[in-house]
């Protein structure tokens, strides 16, 4: 039985747009957070943004390792 096969092109945008949505969400988490900084340390909640901004940026970063990765070795 033959699978329909996705054309290259296509599913490299299915891997990478999710890749550049996470680096969106963290310049909006580093803006988030200078703007409201002082609001921030009032409420004590600075720490918890902090580490949400600590957990994505390796995660973004090595997700585009990966995936160019893949991309030069043909998988992709």
């Amino acid at each position: 039985m033959n699978q329909p096969r996705m054309k290259p092109a296509v599913l490299r945008l299915l891997v990478i747009f999710p890749n550049l949505m996470s680096y969106i969400l963290l310049f909006g988490v580093v803006v988030y957070i200078r703007t409201n900084l002082e609001a921030l340390k009032a409420a004590d909640a600075l720490n918890v943004w902090l580490i949400i901004a600590a957990v994505l940026g390796p995660m973004a970063v090595y997700t585009t390792y990966s995936i160019v990765k893949r991309i030069k070795a043909g998988v992709l």
